[in-house]
């Protein structure tokens, strides 16, 4: 009962989500259960109205039905109590019908409200929390964890409607003949201790399972993501290999978990059984007329699955509970890291973007990622940031977009601080064209208007043709609504980098980042992707991210980050004439310099 109480306690914040359906449902229940106790308990004076011995029965609520029947004629009484018997067992099954009807609605929207939660807060959580943890134990929890919770809930009704049958046709029981009921409480209070001994086990083993599982969603989104490298390295035996071994954990773990699962059922027929037979005996020698023996048995025996109901569902219970404490572990807001937005709804950039003496570090690192680094972008200017692989580049760009905040120091956007200003309104006047460009599973149109939905037809013509992008997407079999598969398989990389530039011209951003944009690419790619850029760049704020030095000669600042840390800064030509680290930079990638 302690356990049961921890697992509701646990399982509550379900019940608030609809907290008039469980005493809805209850409610049914509890009327089913007396409709079918009153059917049952009539067959005892039907059997003895058969039997013609209707004088020797010694209940008082019978012989006040007796009564109610006096002035009918024996074959009339018979006929009433099989109508009587008939409408409380249809009653039954009609609020038996609703209940479990209204049961599985509540688990519907239950499950539909705790994905629509998780999703909420997934989406809006920080960039540091995705840092943490592994992107298919949280696919693991929104798909298959808020399905096992939100089966716990139904679970639980059903626990909870067994039990008021448990005591509703206790009573019956006790009303028929209090003898047998007390023998028959005694060997259910035997069965029930025993059994809470194995749901012990069960939770454990219940936890084991879910850890199992969480691990093999986690390998197959990361062998799925990254099947390309598996293949280029020869790895898919290995992978397989690793794949069996989770599959196998797995296996194992279910297997335990059913065996101590199932045991149950037979183990408590077969004492019900035992009991069963040890009734007819007592009735024996104590003289319990017949009709009373077949009702008591008749009910004992409609009442004996819903025990065995009652410990699955206590069992399912206790198994489901880890998966509501894990979807609610995600939910409680105050334990997870948020960007909180400001409300400062910003308007345009006049002045440009300020570093003041920031320093920053990852969540999954000890070491700074950017120190003491204070800077200026100026408005409608070209800033590059050039460095070595890990020199914090991109860390200012997600800076900029408040993907993370600082861990000290400030930025600042003209005169407020990044942190007062509206998220959505601030990163809607930025557009990102990077080297990893994630195009969505849609249309090719639906891609180039993620940004903007509301744009017409034509804007999104007009956007791909200066990208470089209508030609090609003309060509392809369905044109503009050509479905480009998952994560646009479909399309090749260049194909890929102009519709992004498309999307970015579409949005028609005040600031705009690239971030490494043509690295990587073929000539013919590069060229027509350059010259989009360069017509997306006119009259904008941007900042540029890139290996291939030769692309920012145009720049009006290059910013030379190493170590985290902004070690030089100037124009192209400055910068190449100082034979600094931008010197060693460009030697790496032209030969010598040429002054």
């Amino acid at each position: 009962m302690l356990q049961l109480i921890k697992t509701i306690k646990i399982i509550n914040p379900l019940i608030q989500l609809y907290p008039w359906g469980i005493p809805l449902i209850i409610i049914l229940g509890i009327f089913a259960s007396l409709a079918e106790g009153i059917g049952i308990s009539l067959l005892i004076p039907f059997l003895y109205l058969l039997s013609g011995n209707y004088s020797k029965i010694n209940n008082v609520f019978f012989k006040n039905v007796e009564q109610y029947l006096i002035n009918f004629k024996p074959e009339q009484k018979i006929l009433l109590l099989i109508l009587c018997i008939l409408v409380a067992i249809l009653i039954k099954v009609i609020l038996s019908y609703l209940y479990t009807l209204l049961c599985y609605w509540l688990q519907d929207y239950t499950l539909h409200q705790l994905r629509i939660a998780v999703f909420e807060k997934l989406i809006t959580v920080s960039q540091s929390f995705w840092d943490i943890n592994k992107s298919g134990e949280l696919l693991n929890l929104i798909t298959q964890e808020t399905f096992s919770a939100s089966q716990a809930l139904t679970y639980l009704i059903w626990l909870i409607i067994n039990l008021c049958m448990l005591v509703i046709f206790s009573l019956f029981l006790l009303f028929i003949s209090w003898k047998l009921t007390l023998l028959v409480i005694l060997v259910f209070g035997l069965i029930s201790g025993l059994i809470r001994t194995l749901t012990l086990k069960i939770k454990a083993l219940a936890r084991e399972f879910q850890q199992a599982n969480r691990y093999l969603s986690n390998l197959t989104l990361e062998t799925f993501t990254g099947i390309k490298t598996i293949r280029v390295f020869g790895r898919e035996n290995y992978e397989q290999n690793r794949y069996f071994q989770a599959s196998k954990q797995c296996r194992d773990k279910s297997i335990k978990l059913r065996i101590q699962s199932v045991v149950i059922e037979p183990f408590t027929e077969g004492l019900s059984v035992a009991t069963l037979v040890f009734i007819m005996l007592i009735a024996f020698y104590a003289q319990i007329s017949l009709p009373i023996l077949i009702t008591f048995i008749f009910m004992l025996y409609r009442l004996q699955p819903q025990v065995q109901k009652l410990n699955y569902n206590l069992t399912q219970v206790i198994a489901l509970s880890p998966y509501v404490k894990s979807v609610f572990s995600l939910l409680e807001r105050d334990k997870k890291p948020y960007i909180v937005s400001g409300n400062i709804d910003f308007k345009n950039l006049k002045k440009g973007m300020t570093f003041k003496a920031v320093n920053f570090s990852y969540p999954t690192q000890n070491k700074l990622a950017l120190e003491n680094i204070s800077l200026f972008i100026a408005q409608g200017k070209m800033t590059a940031l050039v460095g070595y692989s890990g020199s914090g580049k991109s860390t200012i760009i997600n800076l900029i977009f408040r993907f993370y905040d600082v861990t000290s120091g400030e930025i600042y956007i003209d005169d407020y601080p990044l942190k007062q200003l509206n998220l959505a309104v601030w990163r809607s006047h930025i557009s990102l064209v990077s080297q990893d460009v994630h195009i969505f599973s849609a249309t090719v149109k639906e891609n180039i208007a993620y940004g903007c939905p509301e744009a017409t037809e034509e804007e999104i013509i007009g956007a791909a043709k200066q990208a470089h992008a209508h030609e090609f997407i003309c060509e392809l079999s369905e044109g503009y609504n050509t479905f480009v598969g998952d994560r646009g398989i479909k399309l090749s990389g260049g194909q890929r980098q102009r519709i992004s530039i498309a999307r970015a011209i579409l949005c028609n951003p005040e600031i705009l980042i690239l971030d490494e944009a043509t690295n990587a690419l073929d000539t013919i790619s590069e060229k027509l992707i350059q010259e989009a850029i360069s017509l997306l760049s006119q009259n904008r704020t941007v900042i540029v991210i890139a290996h291939r030095l030769s692309t920012i000669e145009k720049a009006d600042q290059i910013l030379v980050m190493d170590g985290g840390r902004l070690v030089e800064q100037g124009s192209f030509r400055d910068l190449l004439n100082n034979n600094s680290l931008f010197t060693k930079l460009y030697q790496l990638q032209y030969g010598n310099v040429e002054r």
